[in-house]
């Protein structure tokens, strides 16, 4: 009997191992056991099956799941773009959907640029970036899960770029004062707090520097808030902006969308 299955659901893993992540609505509730087994019958690679219980929360954004079924070990070796990325999504934040924004920002980088990458995760942007312009001048990723500090170490030596990306553990409000640096570019891939970080990061750009801030936008207009805020941030510290680029990422919920702007501060 063919089993109806959820819309989506994310393989993060490789061709070897792979994690199946499904969120299941009320409407399957009680065939749980039966969508993972399809799951696990559809995609050879696919070792665990994990159920969303929960949405991100707290400083290190993970989520709560139960093992469906499957390995009880759900750490993987993520591979996008031609690097690897070494996570257990139990411990730490990533999103595979994202690859296409990471190699984007990428691509964009210049060579020579100093980057700060602010709540950087398992190093997943400044990999990306390491990877897709070797020419980068220095990129420090600075991340306050000690878990996500750990597999960041890790994925930056396994890709053999721990000559340009320096992983730091700690709070950027901590860490960022006290690095005597200031940067070209400073992404922010923090949806839902990223914006209480803008002074700070306006304040450690280089007389001319770019920043990539991630937000969660309301329509009808997703941009606004934050560009008023942004203008704000600037204005107060003396400085101009020019908004360089606008983009709907994800979508996050009804009417809700993971956003981009990137501005050109002055």
């Amino acid at each position: 009997m063919k089993i109806k299955m959820p819309s989506s659901y994310d393989v993060i893993g490789s061709k070897e191992k792979a994690v199946a992540i499904v969120e299941i609505s009320d409407k399957f509730k009680g065939k749980e056991k039966k969508i993972a087994e399809e799951i696990l019958k559809r995609h050879k690679n696919v070792k665990s099956v994990l159920k969303k219980l929960s949405s991100r929360k707290g400083i290190f954004r993970t989520r709560e799941y139960e093992l469906l079924l499957g390995d009880k070990n759900t750490e993987v070796i993520h591979i996008e773009h031609g690097y690897r990325l070494k996570l257990d999504p139990r411990k730490v934040y990533f999103s595979s959907r994202e690859g296409t924004e990471r190699q984007r920002i990428a691509n964009e980088v210049k060579s020579g640029e100093i980057i700060l990458v602010m709540f950087s995760g398992i190093a997943s942007f400044p990999i990306a970036i390491a990877r897709k312009q070797p020419k980068v001048g220095k990129i420090v990723a600075v991340e306050i899960n000690q878990e996500a500090n750990k597999y960041a170490l890790e994925n930056v030596r396994i890709n053999k770029v721990s000559h340009k990306i320096i992983p730091i553990n700690g709070d950027v409000k901590i860490v960022v004062p006290n690095l005597d640096t200031y940067f070209d570019r400073i992404i922010m891939p923090l949806p839902l707090e990223a914006y209480k970080f803008l002074e700070l990061a306006v304040k450690y750009l280089k007389a001319k520097g770019i920043i990539d801030l991630y937000f969660i936008g309301k329509s009808p207009d997703f941009f606004l808030e934050k560009e008023d805020l942004i203008k704000l941030t600037v204005d107060k510290l003396g400085k101009n902006m020019k908004i360089l680029d606008k983009r709907l990422i994800l979508p996050y919920g009804p009417r809700f969308f993971k956003c981009l702007l990137e501005i050109f501060i002055y």
